[in-house]
């Protein structure tokens, strides 16, 4: 079985990142705790689709 992320799961995961990116694009500096929030909101949108991936059932 190929494991890959889907198109609307990879489109989920760049809307992450630019919303954290973008309140941030006027700063130069980010606190460590805005950081470890956007790593974090990233790490549980992949990990909801590892889940997916093992629940499905072998091509």
């Amino acid at each position: 079985m190929t494991e890959t992320l889907d198109s609307i799961k990879i489109d989920e995961l760049k809307a992450v990142i630019d919303r954290g990116l973008g309140s941030t694009k006027e700063r130069q500096l980010m606190a460590a705790s805005e950081v470890a929030d956007l790593l974090l909101d990233i790490r549980l949108l992949l990990a909801a689709d590892e889940v997916e991936l093992e629940a499905s059932p072998l091509n």
